[in-house]
Parts: structure tokens; C-alpha cells; sequence
């Protein structure tokens, strides 16, 4: 997250979904907080720019995600948020968080987020524009490429999540820690 103060007072907040198989890159750069609502619609943002066009067959999309933050296991916005992307979608969600305290070895961290840090690297961050387009023009030699765009929507903040809509989820534990690793099917079949 980058704080600006001077011209474009707020934030600039990168958020990003890596695809392994195509080495590319699709991050959304928020201007609010980083809410499950945010990291859920980059999944869709990606799915829409990128996903569905270089996988055109997917009918599951495997997502792993932190232990904590707005997109942690522990987080019911972020279950509810998913719920609706598959239930839009008709994509059944894999989704794996990593434990408490091994973030640092998700690919996002290793593959993208380290080669965008290293090309804004002494550049000054002065406005939004500025990260987007230093973002966007991330790439390496082993044909990275990155697409970035800026998401200027404000999320809601203090949504609470009841235990009725909890129940109203399509989710399945899987058998090796549930609490961490779980199916997210769309409620009705397409």
C-alpha cells in the first residue's frame, strides 16, 4: 500500500492475481481500503481481462490466498464474496489459504510482487497513474508480463457477515485442514 498526501491525497493499494500456467500478471490498484470485496473482484477482474480468454475451457479455478487480511481463512466477507463469483460464474473455487505466517511463499509474492517492486525500485510513487503504468510495464526475461489497471470503486467497511448467510454457503472442507483449505461451488449448476 502506498499513502499519498500531497496532489491526490489517499491510497494506492496493488492487488494482483498471478496465472502460473501463462506467467502473467493482472493487478487491480485500489484507492480504499483492502476489503474482501477488493480482493474478490480482482479474481473477477482477471477473470474477465484474462482468464477467461487463455482458459477458455476452465470450469475450476484454484486460488490461493493468505492466512490473514482481508482475504484470510478466517474472514466470512471473503467466503461470501466467493460464493458470489461462483455463483455468477458457474466456477467451482478451490481455494487454499496459506498458514499463519507463510504468506511470503505464495507465488504472487515470488513471481509478480517482487519483480514490480524491483522495477518501481527509486522511481518516485507520486500519483495513482504513476504506479499503474510502472506496474503495468513489469516484465523479465522469462516472459512476465503484467496488466494493471486502477479500481476507483469505494467499499463498504463494517459489513458483518451472520451466521444465517454463512449457512446459505455452497462450501466443502477438504479433508487436510478445512479451516484452511476448502470447495466453493456455485449454488446452482449452469
Amino acid at each position: 500500500m502506498h499513502d499519498f498526501i500531497d496532489k491526490e491525497p489517499g491510497k494506492a493499494i496493488p492487488y494482483g492475481v498471478y496465472d502460473i500456467v501463462a506467467n502473467a500478471g493482472c493487478v487491480s490498484v485500489g484507492i480504499d481500503q483492502r476489503y474482501s470485496q477488493f480482493s474478490v473482484n480482482s479474481i473477477r477482474r482477471w477473470l474477465d481481462l484474462m482468464g477467461r480468454a487463455r482458459h477458455p475451457g476452465m470450469d475450476q479455478l484454484m486460488i490461493t490466498a493468505d492466512g490473514g487480511g482481508s482475504n484470510g481463512s478466517r474472514v466470512r466477507l471473503f467466503k461470501i464474496e466467493l460464493q458470489k463469483l461462483a455463483d455468477e460464474t458457474g466456477l467451482t473455487l478451490r481455494v487454499c489459504h496459506y498458514p499463519p505466517g507463510t504468506s511470503k511463499w505464495n507465488k504472487d509474492e515470488h513471481r509478480l510482487f517482487c519483480h514490480i517492486s524491483q522495477n518501481w525500485r527509486g522511481k518516485p510513487l507520486i500519483s495513482r497513474e504513476t504506479v499503474v503504468e510502472l506496474i503495468a510495464s513489469t516484465s523479465t526475461r522469462t516472459g512476465l508480463t503484467v496488466r494493471c489497471e486502477l479500481d476507483t470503486r469505494r467499499y463498504p467497511k463494517g459489513i458483518k457477515v451472520s451466521d444465517a448467510e454463512m449457512q446459505t454457503l455452497n462450501i466443502k472442507g477438504d479433508t487436510f485442514h478445512p479451516e484452511w483449505n476448502y470447495t466453493i461451488s456455485p449454488r446452482t449448476p449452469r
